[in-house]
Order: C-alpha cells, then sequence, then structure tokens
C-alpha cells in the first residue's frame, strides 16, 4: 500500500478536516472533563492561514482514501508551534502519526525555525510516551484555564534535512 500525502488543506477539506480531528481527539473529553481544545478550534480560519496540513490515504480498491491525518501549524518568530496533530482511529498503526510529526521538522526547517514546539494535556499520557520517542523534551507543565498542560519542544539540528 502506498504511504499518505501530505499536502496544505484547502477549504473542501473542512469537513474531512474537523471529522479527524473529532474521532481523534472525542476520546479524551470524559477523560479530561472538558472538550479539547482542537475540536473547538475554528477550522475554517485555520485552513483560510494556510495553518492546516492533511495526510491524504491513496485511493485503495474498495477502501476510502481521503484524509486520515491533521496537522495544524503556526509560524512564530523563533519556532513553529504544533497546535493539533490528528489522526483518524481508522489510520491508527500505518504510520500516520509518524509521517505527520517527520512532516512538521521538515517544515520547521523549510521556514529557517529552530525547534518545534507543543502542549499536550497531562491526562493524556500516551503522549507523554509517544512525544519523547520523536525527539521532544518535557520543559513545563502549565495550567491554562481548564487546561493542565505539559509544554514540549524539539530542538532541530543545523544543516539536516
Amino acid at each position: 500500500m502506498a504511504e499518505e500525502q501530505i499536502r496544505q488543506a484547502v477549504p473542501a477539506d473542512l469537513p474531512a478536516v474537523k471529522a479527524v480531528t473529532d474521532a481523534a481527539y472525542r476520546p479524551y473529553v470524559e477523560r479530561i472533563a472538558v472538550v479539547p481544545q482542537p475540536m473547538e478550534a475554528d477550522h475554517a480560519a485555520d485552513v483560510a492561514a494556510g495553518k492546516v496540513f492533511v495526510a491524504t490515504a491513496p485511493d485503495e480498491p474498495g477502501g476510502r482514501g481521503g484524509v486520515v491525518g491533521v496537522v495544524v501549524l503556526e509560524a512564530r518568530a523563533d519556532h513553529l508551534f504544533l497546535d493539533s496533530v490528528a489522526v483518524h482511529p481508522d489510520a491508527h498503526g500505518r504510520g500516520v502519526g509518524r509521517r505527520l510529526l517527520r512532516f512538521v521538522d521538515a517544515r520547521a526547517r523549510a521556514l529557517g525555525l529552530p525547534e518545534v514546539r507543543l502542549y499536550t494535556n497531562a491526562l493524556m499520557w500516551e503522549n507523554q510516551k509517544i512525544y519523547p520517542k520523536y525527539g521532544y523534551e518535557l520543559v513545563e507543565r502549565r495550567t491554562d484555564g481548564p487546561y493542565d498542560r505539559l509544554h514540549y519542544r524539539k530542538r532541530l539540528p543545523r544543516g539536516v534535512s
């Protein structure tokens, strides 16, 4: 099976962006007792601003193809902020998340930014295992409103593409 392709989202992707984001974050609603922020994001504004990238699965015989993963990125003065990464549960185990995280690194390098930063809810303990595997280090725990967040960063080596 061919790998997913990653491209900038377009307005026609909005229903899929919302569907993938909601499917990926819905399991956390009960655990963290609040709706995860990505589920309430203004996806249309983020797509219009060029912040959203989608992983699309190749069409498979009798398969569904379409958007299987989403990342929302924001370039800041000294880093690339990874606002959200979501993989549809039907695509788990296919390496979509790994390819999205590699894309994020490549995007930061293309923009000349030395690091990627993100945060995750402290009760999303799965992420506390995943991010360090991809080179992220925990730098801070902070409460932002109803969210107990763990802040991570990944410094990107210079000259590596």
